[in-house]
């Protein structure tokens, strides 16, 4: 089974509003609810699990039920940090699910993930073991020291942007938060780095610069093109 563990636990303070980020309506629509939707058309996709803010459950359930996400299992309390929400997000996977099955953890606030993405996903995922979604980076890397002057240049073909989905069978990443924890380490910043920090590979999907994550209010400007941009595209 493929398992999507949408993590939706965080305040988004730089974005500097009222309600939760994921929660933001935009065009009549939770920015939750099309992350969800894209998981819930997968035909891959076997069942959905939330990650949520605490106080925001009720809220989350009501919407799930308004636009139908007949997938959504499970609402998880979120953690302190990222590293903490997905503890408890996978935790609660294990207790229902088998070691075997595929974990597919996003970000809530990634609503323009597409079909293409997750299949790939999916598809390295059951291939190596784990898969992590990610772009190439276009940009000149400039190391420095004090974020004010340029020490010298990092060359871009050696980097890759990380995205999410990042899929991994439920009992590796199980025992990989076990061992973390054990080893100290509680706030690293994403699945695939804790991965890394404990020595172990991972491999990488094919993501998308549309793939983007909702951070500042700008974000939610580009999120509203790309979806006029994706309805213009089903016009014949």
């Amino acid at each position: 089974m493929n398992i999507a563990l949408i993590i939706a636990g965080g305040v988004g303070a730089r974005m500097h509003q009222d309600i939760p980020k994921q929660f933001i309506t935009v065009n009549e629509r939770p920015v939750i609810i099309y992350t969800l939707e894209a998981f819930e058309r997968h035909p891959e996709i076997d069942a959905i699990a939330v990650v949520c803010i605490e106080g925001w459950e009720h809220v989350l359930s009501a919407y799930a039920k308004q636009f139908n996400i007949t997938k959504l299992k499970m609402i998880v309390p979120g953690g302190k940090n990222g590293q903490d929400s997905i503890r408890n997000g996978v935790y609660a996977l294990e207790k229902e699910y088998a070691a075997d099955d595929f974990v597919l953890i996003h970000d809530a606030i990634r609503p323009m993930v597409s079909a293409e993405i997750i299949s790939d996903c999916i598809r390295v995922a059951k291939q190596y073991g784990n898969a992590i979604t990610v772009i190439p980076c276009a940009e000149a890397m400039l190391e420095t020291d004090d974020s004010s002057v340029a020490t010298g240049v990092f060359p871009r073909d050696r980097l890759k942007r990380t995205q999410t989905p990042q899929a991994f069978r439920i009992g590796d990443i199980c025992d990989l938060h076990r061992r973390a924890l054990e080893a100290g380490i509680t706030n690293s910043v994403a699945s695939c780095t804790l991965k890394m920090e404990m020595g172990e590979p991972v491999y990488f999907s094919a993501g998308s610069e549309k793939n983007i994550k909702l951070t500042t209010v700008e974000d939610i400007d580009i999120f509203k093109a790309l979806l006029i941009a994706k309805k213009s595209d089903w016009l014949k």
